[in-house]
């Protein structure tokens, strides 16, 4: 038979082979481990929707921290569980100085002062409404509701958080805070903004786990339409211009298209946050013996480097880490 074509399969004889010629590689340093820190003292409680995840309080926190930082996780992103009955109508709690963000940042910064600790910048987990703004009327207002996240982001850096992540999708949210930081003398600290951050189905367990559920209509308002593709170059485009330092693309699952634009179009490092409705459509699937979790679990995070994502926010952090070093 004297045919010509390509032998693509000569680069896959043996592992060795294939490593060597491995286009995306996925690291322990391109992680971020998300922890709910609770009221309350000795709260470990596991969120029902999420096996293995946990809403901590600060007396549980540090060993949560200390665990992950052994295993090579070097940035963490802290999200608040307040009791209900200190919730508001303007989220208080977000820019207390003994909000829990800033509690558990000082906290963590001062027994792990070389880990990064990323705060997440939002009302929702804080207002009475669970609104990510106040309201008036019904009504999520926006010029409003950045006077109270520019004062969430300097108390949560006076904490000692080493980035700002704000998550409300309110237009002008990255400028504001940005000249916010500036005026404050905080110059130096990095925004890791949820520019492109839709309306998605995919939230329902973080809900569980942060208690953040809207009392009443829904966030597509300000949450992007998940049919929408160009409207995400535009979100990420302001953001750019506004001074971001990241860009946060969320959900990932679904949207590595979206995430490979971004990443086309603007030279920021790009962030896919693999939310909570993927991590427990892996998790149910694999504590029912479908899946075999280790080898979705890496070429799912492997998928999101491939589509363009340079870092990774993930309820996976440890097990990723464990993963990893067992291939070594």
């Amino acid at each position: 038979m004297n045919i010509e074509f390509a032998r693509h399969r000569r680069l896959r004889q043996n592992e060795n082979l294939r490593a060597l010629v491995r286009e995306t590689i996925l690291r322990t340093e391109d992680l971020i481990y998300p922890i709910f820190v609770a009221a309350g003292e000795n709260v470990k409680n596991e969120v029902s929707s999420m096996p293995g995840v946990y809403q901590l309080s600060l007396d549980n926190l540090l060993d949560e921290v200390k665990e992950a930082k052994q295993l090579g996780v070097r940035a963490f992103i802290l999200f608040g569980v307040p009791f209900e009955s200190d919730k508001d109508a303007v989220g208080t709690g977000a820019f207390s100085h003994n909000g829990l963000v800033q509690l558990a940042t000082k906290l963590v910064k001062e027994h792990y002062p070389e880990v990064l600790v990323v705060a997440d910048t939002c009302l929702c987990e804080y207002t009475d409404h669970g609104h990510c703004g106040l309201v008036r009327d019904g009504e999520i207002l926006n010029d409003e509701s950045l006077e109270v996240l520019v004062k969430t982001a300097i108390s949560q850096v006076e904490a000692g958080a080493d980035i700002i992540a704000p998550s409300n999708m309110m237009d002008g949210f990255v400028a504001a805070i940005r000249q916010g930081l500036d005026e404050a003398g905080y110059t130096h600290i990095p925004i890791m903004s949820y520019a492109v951050k839709y309306a998605s189905s995919y939230y329902g367990p973080f809900r569980d786990a942060a208690n953040g559920a809207p009392q009443f209509g829904d966030r597509k308002t300000y949450q992007m339409d998940p049919a929408n593709r160009m409207e995400a170059l535009r979100e990420a485009e302001s953001d750019l211009l506004e001074g971001a330092d990241f860009l946060i693309v969320k959900p990932a699952l679904a949207y590595m298209d979206i995430i490979r634009d971004v990443k086309n179009n603007v030279n920021l490092p790009i962030v896919a946050y693999n939310v909570s409705g993927e991590y427990s459509m892996i998790k149910a699937a694999a504590l029912n013996g479908w899946i075999n979790e280790k080898q979705i679990v890496l070429e799912t995070l492997t998928g999101f480097k491939r589509a363009g994502a340079d870092l990774i926010i993930t309820y996976f952090a440890k097990d990723v880490a464990k993963y990893l070093q067992e291939d070594m």
